[in-house]
């Protein structure tokens, strides 16, 4: 097994005659915000990723072996909501105010500028239909917004946690009030501008 501890964000560095070469391994968002897992390259090596605590990785990142190989991260595609407005029943401001919603929620979300992307939830399906906002299945990569305790920028985005890692949750001792949502706020005023995007009636209740 190759051990990993190391990781170049985009392959910062590297020249892209490298990064062609390199092996690659595709994972899911699930095991992409750990910093602790097991997987198989291109090639069929066995990886034992160590990372700092706190660390996400994203499509585009390089892992470095500790024998100096190389391997590309492919984001998996998976099961998302794409979440786009509708000029039918309401406006593109819509979008905005279900990425608030939604972030108060401490919901993860890939904020983009036309649309949100989310992991499947009916609960919150429903409540951003009745937003009159247009709710439909995918599968893409999942890339949410790194949360404002994530490690280094470069973490996740809920909180940084490092979910199916042994830490104990040892950081939830902070008091989350008021600082968390500003933060929540501010992201949403500067990353969430929507674009217009026109359909037909059924706006609020495509599937």
């Amino acid at each position: 097994m190759i051990q990993v501890s190391k990781l170049l964000a985009r392959g910062a560095g590297l020249a892209p005659v490298l990064l062609k070469r390199a092996a690659t391994v595709t994972l899911d968002w699930d095991t992409r915000q750990k910093s602790r897992f097991q997987a198989a390259d291109s090639q069929g090596r066995e990886l034992g990723v160590f990372l700092p605590r706190g660390t996400a990785v994203r499509g585009g990142d390089v892992l470095v072996g500790e024998d100096g190989s190389l391997v590309r991260v492919i984001a998996a595609p998976q099961t998302l909501l794409r979440i786009t407005a509708c000029t039918a029943h309401g406006s593109p401001f819509d979008l905005v105010r279900a990425a608030y919603h939604l972030g108060n929620r401490h919901v993860q979300i890939e904020l983009q500028p036309d649309h949100l992307k989310i992991e499947p939830d009916h609960v919150l399906a429903d409540m951003l239909r009745a937003m009159h906002l247009i709710v439909t299945e995918v599968e893409e990569a999942f890339e949410p917004e790194a949360g404002a305790y994530a490690a280094g920028g470069h973490g996740q985005g809920h909180h940084g946690h490092d979910h199916g890692d042994d830490h104990g949750h040892e950081h939830h001792g902070h008091g989350h009030g008021h600082g968390h949502k500003h933060e929540v706020r501010k992201t949403i005023a500067i990353n969430a501008a929507p674009a217009p995007h026109v359909h037909g009636p059924g706006c609020g209740h495509d599937h």
